[in-house]
This record gives structure tokens, C-alpha cells and sequence, in this order.
């Protein structure tokens, strides 16, 4: 798996290209919310949080600011609600491990901070050593939890690319290299959206019904995460930028620079929509009474100049209605007008309040109100990606699965039979005996399609399927194949029910189906 094709950002959604839609059978209506994209959008938010906490954390530790403990501590909190999704797909065991892993990982970064500014070289490779610890064992249980979904290879090597683009943007903070800093430091940003897709693919592989059957990697789940990226990305540059203005750090010229190249990223996914005049008016709207005012807002917060804050204030003001009716009619109001209107003064008042916090030292209602900003620009993502989605649906439909494509799910312990999404009742469970998995033979056989025959005087059961005649004798673990014997593995028996029970993994793979068995959810899929 190569990294610089796994993690090339999503932006340009190529709308204006004409899209041809399979005429093999109508496929169904594109859209931005679906289990799997949902899934997708929470990793996004918090991966991409914790790279921008992690950086602002460190600069923040390295210089000694006032804020740093509460940076820190806004860190340690991402890594908190991260667990109980891990624990909702995982159970509270994963979940724990989980925490336990992520959490230290935070503080050997902090380690690595403080042997740097102490310049002690020995702490330091300490700490290094420590944070490959973390890459090494994160990557085995991400594998282990997702049944090797996400290979470890390829989990250690998108783990440790994201610690050395979160050690290489300190590096080149603290040596004064600050627009090399702000470009390592997009680039890692970037990265955090690209590894989401990958984890959150493996997941919904692995638990396909947990999800519905949906898909993390459809033009619109791609689409949200393209918006989701920009939009939010904007707000954390915008605001770690209102602070070292504020502070009069010397990086803030570079962080006014990284977020113009956040600024022509977000014009050309607008442009790639809607054209290069519609890109170009978006541009002007958005800088003006936007990027500006809010370094002219800053000036005079700092300057306390009361009359010169209102004057600011009005102009972004005037900024939300103007954005929020370009919005609106750009998207055929999909997006209404009053809708976007009230999000981007929401925006406003989320930024506003971040800075003003900061400015009057209570830097932990600061980091509370940044998070929330944060969150509220995925949203944004969502309704924004929904809308244009809703206006171009046939351009963002998928092609429809072929129809050759056979899924059978089962659950241990449920008499739940899926099959092609038709649900039907069985007369008894699939089951899990002596550590392996067992599943009725005749339902088995309903949904694959094959004849079973049970023959009493010998005490075997009889499977058709195509040109292929299995054989099972009750209480043995041979069979035959079209007169070859071969072994099952473990006994053919008859459960409580009534039912013949044999192992699940033998017999699917003897029939060349794929099985795809989540051990967390008790989960059987099989797909031909």
C-alpha cells in the first residue's frame, strides 16, 4: 500500500465533468448520510482534532504560553471521547485498551517537548523510542481489532508518517522555520482525513450489517469529508492565528499565509462545483469582511479600541448574510438561505468567543469554546455536502451492485436470515460450541441457494449446490465431495432444534464463499 496514493486529499470534486449513469439498472439516491459516512465523519472530526490539539499543545509547552496546561489538557480530553466509539464497536475491554494506548501516546509527545527545550539529547531519545512504541503497538491493535481488516503494515506505517508529521512541524517551529512548520503541518492535517477513510473502510468491512451495508467511500461520503476538511481547518488555523497575533509571536505572519492556502483549497472545492466565477465570488466574500476583519478584530481587542471592535463586528456580520445568500442560491437553496445565514453566525460567534476567552486569560473556557467550534464546522460540512449533493444527486450516484452478488448474514444466538437485505425468520440459532462457529445446514443451504436432504437410515445429510454433492455423516468430522472424503474439522451434529450444525468456515470455503466473521458482534457474513 503506498502512502502518498492512500493519503492524496480529497478536494477536487470534478462536478462539472459530464458523469454517465449505468444503464444495467437505476442505482440509488446519492447522499451524505448514511451509517458508514457517519462513521467516516466522527473519525474525521476527532483524528483531525487531535493532530491540530497535538501541534498547539507542543508550541504551546515549548514557549511556556500561559494556555499550555489547558492545551494539554484539551489533548487528553479528545483522547477521552474517543473511546466510547471504540467501545460501542469493540466492547468496554477494546475500549479501555484503546484509552490506554492513546492517551500515553499524548504524553510521551509531551516528554519529547520538554527533553527538547531542556536539550537533553538522552531524554529525548527516550521519548522518541517511546512514541515508536506507540506507533508499534497502536498498529497491532487497530489489526487485532478490525480481524487484520487494516492490515499492521500498513496501520504502523500510517501511524508512524502521522508522528513524524507532528514531530517535523515542532522541529520546525522551535528552529524558527515557520512556514516550513505551516506547511508540514497542513500536509499532516491533511493526512489525519486520508487515514479516517482507510480505518473507518476496515471497520464497515468487517461489521457490513452493523452499518447497513453501506459504503465509506462513495462520491458523497468523499464530497462531506472534502468540506469537512477545509471548513474545519479554517477554524483551527483562524484561531491558533487570533492568538499568536495577539500574543505577538513571531509565526503569525506564516499562519496568515497557511490560512490563504486554506482559503484557495476551500475556492477551488467550490470552483470545481459551481465554476471558476463561482469559485472567484466565493474568494472575495470570504476574505474580505471574513479573514481580515478577524485580524482586524484582533488589533483592536488588543489596542482596546471599543468603537473600532463594533466596526469590525458589523462587517462580519454583514460577511454571514452575504456567504449565507451565495449559499443559498448557489445551491438552489438545498441549503436555505436563513439556514446557512444562522451556521455561519454561529461560526462567527464560536471564533469570537474562543479569542475573547484567551484574551482575558481563561484559557480553559478558551480550549472548551475552540472545541465546540471545531465540532460545528462538521456539521457545516454535512448540510453544505448534503445540499449539493441534493442538487447534483445523479452526478454522486454510485453504480448499482451486480446483481449476481449473493449476501447471507446470520447472527450467533439470533434467529435473524438475511439474505440479499430479505429478512426471514429461521427455527433456530447459529451457535458457537467448543470455540467453533456453527450454522443450520438447511438455512445455510436456502442461502446459497443448494438442495439438503436428510436420509435417516444412514444418518447423513445430502447438499446439492450447482454441480458439486457434499455428504455429512451426523457425529463424524469427514464428509465427501463428489466421493472424495475429506475432513470438516470438527463433528456434524444435530443441535436441540432439530438442525443439523456444522462449522461455518469449512463449509463456506469449500463452496468458494468469502466469510467475513465478527467475533465482538457475533456477526456471519457470507458473499458470492
Amino acid at each position: 500500500m503506498k502512502l502518498k496514493k492512500l493519503f492524496a486529499p480529497v478536494l477536487s470534486l470534478s462536478l462539472l465533468l459530464p458523469t454517465m449513469v449505468s444503464a444495467a439498472g437505476a442505482p440509488p439516491a446519492a447522499t451524505v448520510d448514511t451509517p458508514a459516512i457517519e462513521l467516516r465523519a466522527g473519525l474525521d472530526y476527532l483524528l483531525s482534532e487531535h493532530f491540530v490539539l497535538a501541534v498547539a499543545a507542543m508550541m504551546k509547552a515549548y514557549d511556556g504560553s500561559k494556555d499550555a496546561a489547558a492545551a494539554y489538557q484539551a489533548l487528553d480530553q479528545n483522547a477521552l471521547d474517543m473511546q466510547p466509539a471504540i467501545e460501542s464497536l469493540y466492547g468496554k475491554a477494546g475500549g479501555e485498551e484503546f484509552e490506554r494506548i492513546f492517551r500515553a501516546h499524548n504524553k510521551f509527545t509531551d516528554d519529547l517537548v520538554m527533553a527538547t527545550k531542556a536539550k537533553d539529547n538522552g531524554a529525548r531519545q527516550k521519548a522518541e523510542q517511546e512514541v515508536q512504541g506507540f506507533v508499534t503497538e497502536f498498529a497491532g491493535f487497530l489489526s487485532t481489532a478490525t480481524e487484520g481488516n487494516l492490515p499492521k503494515a500498513a496501520a504502523e506505517q500510517a501511524i508512524r508518517s502521522h508522528e513524524d508529521h507532528v514531530q517535523q512541524t515542532f522541529d520546525a517551529y522551535i528552529a524558527g522555520n515557520y512556514t516550513e512548520a505551516y506547511s508540514t503541518y497542513r500536509e499532516g492535517y491533511k493526512e489525519m482525513f486520508a487515514i479516517s477513510k482507510v480505518l473507518s473502510n476496515a471497520i464497515v468491512t468487517q461489521m457490513p450489517m452493523k452499518f447497513n451495508q453501506t459504503k465509506v467511500d462513495t462520491q458523497a461520503a468523499d464530497l462531506r469529508s472534502a468540506l469537512n476538511s477545509v471548513a474545519a481547518e479554517h477554524f483551527a488555523l483562524s484561531a491558533l492565528e487570533m492568538q499568536k497575533q495577539f500574543d505577538g509571536k513571531a509565526d503569525y505572519t506564516a499562519l496568515i499565509n497557511a490560512e490563504a492556502g486554506n482559503t484557495a483549497d476551500f475556492k477551488a472545492a467550490v470552483a470545481s462545483v459551481y465554476g471558476a466565477a463561482g469559485g472567484d465570488a466565493f474568494e472575495k466574500i470570504w476574505v474580505g469582511n471574513h479573514i481580515n476583519a478577524q485580524s482586524d478584530y484582533v488589533n483592536a481587542v488588543k489596542n482596546r479600541d471599543a468603537t473600532a471592535q463594533t466596526a469590525v463586528l458589523t462587517r462580519i456580520q454583514d460577511f454571514t448574510q452575504e456567504l449565507g445568500a451565495f449559499l443559498g442560491s448557489a445551491t438552489a437553496e438545498n441549503l436555505p438561505t436563513a439556514a446557512a445565514q444562522a451556521s455561519l453566525k454561529a461560526h462567527e460567534a464560536q471564533v469570537q468567543s474562543t479569542f475573547d476567552q484567551y484574551a482575558a486569560g481563561k484559557y480553559t473556557d478558551s480550549y472548551a469554546t475552540n472545541r465546540e467550534g471545531y465540532k460545528t464546522m462538521f456539521a457545516v460540512g454535512k448540510g453544505l455536502s448534503g445540499a449539493i449533493v441534493a442538487q447534483f444527486n445523479e452526478k454522486f450516484m454510485e453504480a448499482a451492485a451486480p446483481s449476481s452478488m449473493t449476501t447471507v448474514w446470520m447472527k450467533l444466538n439470533s434467529k435473524v436470515l438475511n439474505i440479499n437485505g430479505a429478512t426471514t425468520m429461521m427455527d433456530t440459532t447459529p451457535m458457537n460450541w467448543n470455540g467453533v462457529v456453527y450454522i443450520p445446514l438447511r438455512y445455510l443451504g436456502e442461502g446459497i441457494g443448494a438442495e439438503v436432504k436428510y436420509d435417516p437410515k444412514t444418518n447423513s445429510v445430502w447438499v446439492m449446490a450447482g454441480q458439486d454433492t457434499l455428504k455429512f455423516w451426523i457425529g463424524k468430522s469427514v464428509m465427501e465431495v463428489n466421493g472424495m472424503q475429506k475432513s470438516v474439522g470438527a463433528k456434524v451434529f444435530i443441535n436441540e432444534d432439530g438442525r443439523t450444525m456444522v462449522p461455518l468456515r469449512f463449509i463456506a470455503e469449500l463452496l468458494q464463499w468469502n466469510v467475513a466473521w465478527n467475533q465482538s458482534e457475533g456477526l456471519i457474513t457470507l458473499t458470492k
